[in-house]
């Protein structure tokens, strides 16, 4: 398929769409030659998509724009301070490329990976480029992203050091292609471009196989066989890790995406340790070597001991283990020196020498005003050009003075004239433009592609396509890509029929059969744990919640009848409100409890409300999203969303909050389904159900300790109201038929072991998962947390039911409540001890190099926590829930365990 000169827009469906598009004087437009006039390899796919109507058209960018939330596709722009997740807004109509220009792209940038790879390998071993004069040194020696630690690494495997490269491309308004950029140290965006892939053939599916579009799988596997290749051992089966900055990070969401789409383990710097010069992975069955880490962090960030010394991110000793060539590292430590703008000057002389002939696809015009003769050029030019910092992630001031006040260029021009070697002066590239569909017409935005190529044996394979962002101003993408408003597919055209191509084994391949063992990382274990606590939590809180609604609003409700007042009691105990209602004598000063349940429920400002608690499920859950099923992931993502759209001062309409806490049940419900029956029985799932067991055992506790209240336990109103929160109400009516009664009722909720909602249930599960947790079978006697469980257990089989049947008599009751307090006082020791055990070992690498004190700033405090300052964290949480529960009013004795 070849580009025809240009073809007329048809008259009918399309040309009532597009007759209004915008097609700018001096741009170049992706889709029009012309206003009516379509380009050649745009016409089939315009005649498609109008041949759809409006109204399909519409229902395929909301069905986009679902599946976009559904998957909680987000990203933070570069330079928001304040760090917010921003909905990835995706237009449909594609960026298509024809497959003659494809190719010679494609050519263009594999050249220009391989020179560059050339140039890191150069400056960071022999250092001909600067011996001959074909790189001057201030640009190497004065850059703050040399590193002379780096120096004289051993070669990597096939002696590449960038094997992951991305081009930042624009098309000039003559319809060529140029270089803007080189993203080289580790390249983000390649999630997204496959993410605006499986969306955008989704809803275009029919349109997407007439248009033969490449498929962008091969990239994938090129990327995958790169990473076993790289492993000095055990290449049929290296252990590959994706070493991610943490949450913090903006690109933390593609991390996740990759981690879980290449089959990789997602880690971070605290996750890993170098012990004998090998980087080992801390899991909860000891340290296991590591062979490949496919980096997302930055060069500087990697090892605290010998880059940057003030890091938390990286692994202490990677560098050394670099050299002993006990780990590989893609990309290769030092890759961030190539990124520096004003190298790009230097690229056409550099390949004129190295490769004997001119760039095929060439660069932004670049000076470097070091250069004495580039810095008069700047000078007088300075209207048409835009003056930035010669080295990439300078805080110096830059722009384009022919935009800028009188007083802002005279300080950009004095601040160049000053120290000329730390700017360059680029021109300025009237960016191309693309439809891009709004309501319902199209409108011309900017746009810019950023495509990505990897390292391979016979040169770099680059993905048929590539990272497109949008914008109706082109000085946002010019700055970077990533900075765009919306995003597009790139659909890149083949000349013949397209083959199916997947990551999976080819069919007859030998696969080796295997079962999860223990390698899970710590901090993973302790994020499922605390899913498991948070979603139990919730639901808990909602079915208390719903009880005390409806019984509020049914026909002899009121806060002074007895079931609403231990409902209050029950939410008193679980921080939802004033501790104050759970004192008779107290609870006729307070306020009317209907004009505080809308705060527990929807005020994120109060730590222990609904709307907090699924907040914080939330958050958890996106730190271990890659070892959640999707349909879990988007019911998490899905409850959060319903909740944070309710504001919370709100008129309450108690109806609709009945309503949404059904809902909000049943939801969480399922979300338990999920995890009991679609969830393979790793650690990971392990780990979330023993979170969730402890904390379902605390909420039934309340409960049934609520029910040996003496002026509330023989009213069948709260023996009711208890056994509905706890779920159990189907299941006494249809085993008793008869009037219900408090020894029942305890049994039921508290040693009935075929009830899934007793706490002895929870117990006998708790004992099951602990005996199964990695420990030193050598160890002839039992561990903290068994010797805990087993007291547990004891406690509660030790209830008779003689005692059961005579609660009502003083001596029985306080008896039976004093092992129940003992109990209540396990769990948070339990919950500790698991905690302590096998989830904080993950201690937090320690700076040995520069031991003069430096005061952090608040900003990099907050960025920068320690594990340690994580476990601190944790360790006041579990201590605040003990005391929670050990100074109530329902304790009714100090013994300890």
């Amino acid at each position: 398929m070849t580009q025809a000169p240009g073809t007329v827009l048809r008259t009918g469906l399309a040309e009532g769409l597009v007759e209004s598009y915008p097609v700018a004087e001096g741009t170049h437009d992706e889709y029009f030659m012309s206003r009516g006039v379509l380009r050649a390899h745009t016409t089939s796919l315009v005649d498609a998509i109008q041949e759809m109507g409006p109204l399909e058209l519409l229902r395929s960018r909301q069905q986009a724009q679902r599946t976009i939330h559904e998957n909680s596709v987000t990203y933070t722009a570069q330079g928001d301070t304040e760090r917010r997740n921003r909905p990835w807004e995706f237009d449909v109509i594609p960026l298509i490329i024809p497959p003659d220009q494809w190719q010679k792209l494609a050519r263009g940038l594999s050249q220009r990976a391989y020179l560059l790879n050339m140039i890191i390998r150069d400056l960071y071993g022999e250092q001909r480029l600067l011996s001959e004069r074909l790189l001057p040194p201030q640009l190497v020696y004065s850059n703050p992203h040399y590193s002379r630690a780096l120096h004289d690494l051993p070669a990597p495997v096939q002696h590449q050091w960038l094997q992951l490269y991305a081009g930042e491309l624009a098309r000039n308004p003559g319809g060529d292609w140029v270089i803007v950029s080189d993203r080289t140290e580790a390249p983000s965006g390649v999630a997204y471009a496959l993410e605006n892939r499986i969306v955008g053939s989704s809803i275009f599916p029919k349109v997407f196989r007439d248009q033969r579009v490449q498929r962008l799988a091969p990239f994938f596997i090129a990327l995958r066989e790169l990473l076993q290749k790289m492993a000095y051992d055990h290449r049929d089966n290296p252990r590959i890790v994706l070493l991610s900055q943490g949450p913090s990070n903006p690109n933390f969401f593609e991390d996740a995406y990759l981690a879980r789409y290449l089959g990789y383990s997602l880690v971070e710097g605290e996750d890993l340790a170098v012990r004998d010069q090998q980087v080992m992975l801390k899991t909860l069955g000891g340290l296991l070597p590591v062979d490949v880490l496919f980096r997302r962090l930055d060069d500087l960030d990697c090892d605290p001991l010998e880059l940057k010394a003030d890091s938390f991110r990286g692994v202490t000793g990677l560098v050394q283990a670099l050299r002993a060539r006990q780990c590989a590292v893609a990309n290769a430590l030092g890759c961030s020196l190539l990124e520096t703008p004003a190298i790009m000057a230097y690229l056409p002389q550099i390949a004129r020498n190295w490769l004997g002939t001119e760039l095929d696809l060439p660069s932004t015009q670049t000076w470097w005003c070091g250069d004495p003769k580039s810095l008069e050029y700047v000078r007088q030019h300075a209207n048409s050009l835009w003056i930035r910092p010669a080295f990439s992630h300078s805080n110096l001031p830059s722009g384009r003075p022919a935009e800028l006040s009188q007083s802002q260029r005279d300080t950009l021009l004095a601040a160049m004239n000053h120290r000329p070697h730390l700017y360059v002066g680029q021109e300025i590239v009237r960016r191309s433009k693309a439809p891009v569909l709004l309501n319902d017409s199209w409108q011309s935005w900017h746009v810019g592609l950023r495509t990505y190529l990897v390292a391979s044996n016979s040169g770099y394979v680059a993905m048929p396509g590539g990272l497109v962002r949008c914008s109706p101003s082109s000085h946002t993408i010019d700055q970077s890509v990533s900075l765009g408003e919306g995003a597009k597919d790139c659909w890149v055209q083949s000349d013949g029929p397209v083959p199916q191509i997947t990551l999976l084994s080819p069919p007859g391949a030998a696969i080796t059969l295997r079962r999860s063992g223990s390698e899970l990382p710590s901090r993973v274990a302790d994020n499922m744990f605390w899913v498991g606590r948070f979603a139990e939590r919730a639901e808990s809180t909602a079915r208390l919640l719903r009880t005390m609604v409806s019984r509020l609003t049914g026909e002899s409700g009121g806060s002074n009848v007895p079931d609403v007042a231990v409902l209050m009691r029950c939410l008193a105990e679980g921080g939802q409100i004033e501790p104050s209602f759970a004192l008779q004598d107290f609870r006729q000063h307070m306020p009317a409890i209907e004009s505080l349940l809308p705060p527990a429920i929807f005020d994120e400002r109060e730590p222990f409300s609904l709307k907090s608690t699924l907040s914080q499920l939330n958050h958890v859950a996106s730190l271990v999203r890659e070892r959640l099923s999707l349909d879990s992931w988007r019911t998490i993502n899905r409850l959060y969303r319903e909740f944070h759209r309710r504001r919370t001062n709100a008129a309450t309409d108690f109806a609709d909050v009945l309503q949404q806490l059904n809902r909000l049940i049943g939801d969480l419900s399922a979300l338990s389904g999920l995890s009991m029956e679609s969830t393979t029985r790793t650690l990971g799932w392990r780990f979330l159900d023993i979170g969730r067991r402890i904390e379902r055992s605390m909420q039934t506790l309340v409960l049934g300790r609520s029910l040996l209240i003496p002026e509330y336990m023989n009213s069948s109103a709260v023996l009711e109201s208890i056994v509905e929160v706890a779920d159990s109400l189907i299941t006494y009516r249809t085993r008793y038929l008869t009037r219900i009664q408090l020894p029942p009722v305890l049994d039921l909720i508290l040693t009935d072991e075929s009830n899934p909602r007793s706490v002895i249930f929870q117990m006998q599960t708790l004992s099951q998962h602990i005996d199964q947790l990695p420990r030193d079978k050598t160890t002839p006697l039992r561990t903290t947390e068994q010797r805990l469980i087993l007291n547990a257990n004891s406690l509660l089989q030790l209830i008779s039911a003689e005692e059961l049947s005579s609660a009502n008599q003083p001596d029985v009751r306080d008896r039976i409540d004093r092992r129940l307090a003992k109990l209540a006082r396990i769990l948070p020791q339990l919950s500790n001890a698991i905690t302590h055990r096998y989830l904080l070992h993950a201690v937090s690498a320690q700076q040995l190099t520069d031991v003069r004190p430096r005061k952090l700033k608040p900003a990099e405090w907050n960025m920068n926590t320690t594990s340690r300052e994580k476990t601190n964290e944790r360790e006041k949480m579990i201590e605040r829930e003990r005391r929670s529960l050990e100074d109530n009013d329902f304790m009714l004795d100090n013994e300890s365990l």
